[in-house]
């Protein structure tokens, strides 16, 4: 088994590094917030698993076979990978880097070239399948990397996945996540207006559920997401922050592409009013809230 550091500890990377630990490695985990590593660290320990912390990314590294990093952004990236006291470059040669935060394919080709001059094999991994499919070990990985890369990062992630998919080389799994997200988008739209058109017709809801979601209108957000939209609950999941964070992203690079993407331009701009209107950490499913509740 391998050592393991994990940069990261929040609603998705713990879990995750909750699952390294249960498969045997020993992982040293950092979060920039403290409290919430010792607070990882002492459940972990109380479960009888070989985890740690460390008070600085360099620190978390310096011994690590293997770190994988689930951040915030392009510039949490930064700061914690190739910042002072970052882990980079504290890496020893040989060892492989796995950064699951969704950002940039400019900021992932430019850490795969970081990593490449220290002698660290880089993927750029991020993951689809939110708090959920962390907890449950279910993630869907999208990667960007070398085949050696990939080689040596498949076998651990697989412990939090339930689909890998090495897509290409530096970058390509960060082009990956923002199509992913694109797709998300259009589907939430139109499952906000099947929702909302449900109530306004005053048909079941459950049944219509029972009645869409075996045919072509199926989809993971209507079987996950239907219910809680009709009950007006949105406490959990995927925030409209980091949503609005990847959509930024897939924006960009469609501007770069000369592509454009009017239809997820527009989905933005409607999480723009539900993040005005104070929903900003709901879950991506509180789209429907941009539109006006039934009156019956």
């Amino acid at each position: 088994m391998s050592k393991i550091a994990f940069l990261g500890l929040g609603v998705m990377g713990a879990p995750m590094a909750g699952h390294l630990a249960c498969a045997g490695h020993q992982v040293t985990g950092y979060n920039r917030t403290a409290s919430k590593a010792a607070d990882w660290a002492e459940r972990l320990t109380g479960e009888g698993l070989d985890v740690t912390t460390a008070p600085s990314p360099a620190e978390a590294v310096s011994e690590a076979d293997m770190v994988f990093a689930c951040l915030g952004n392009d510039d949490d990236v930064r700061s914690v990978i190739l910042g002072e006291d970052g882990a980079l470059a504290a890496m020893k040669a040989g060892a492989t880097f796995v950064d699951h935060t969704t950002v940039s394919p400019a900021l992932a080709k430019e850490l795969a070239e970081a990593a490449a001059a220290a002698g660290v094999l880089c993927v750029d991994a991020p993951v689809s399948g939110g708090q959920a499919g962390a907890e449950n070990g279910k993630l869907a990985i999208m990667c960007g990397g070398s085949d050696e890369a990939m080689a040596a990062a498949r076998p651990v992630m697989e412990a939090y996945a339930a689909r890998i998919v090495h897509v290409g080389e530096a970058g390509a799994g960060q082009a990956c996540k923002s199509i992913n997200q694109v797709c998300i988008a259009g589907v939430l739209a139109g499952l906000s207006e099947g929702v909302r058109l449900a109530q306004a017709t005053g048909v079941d809801a459950a049944k219509v559920l029972e009645a869409i979601s075996g045919g072509a209108a199926q989809s993971w957000q209507m079987e996950n997401r239907w219910e809680t939209m009709v009950a007006g609950e949105f406490d959990f999941g995927f925030a409209i922050d980091w949503m609005r964070k990847d959509l930024a992203i897939a924006l960009g690079e469609a501007k770069s592409a000369g592509v454009s993407l009017p239809v997820t331009a527009l989905v933005d701009q409607f999480y723009a009013q539900v993040q005005a209107a104070g929903g900003a950490r709901q879950d991506t499913s509180a789209l429907i809230r941009h539109l006006p509740e039934v009156k019956r």
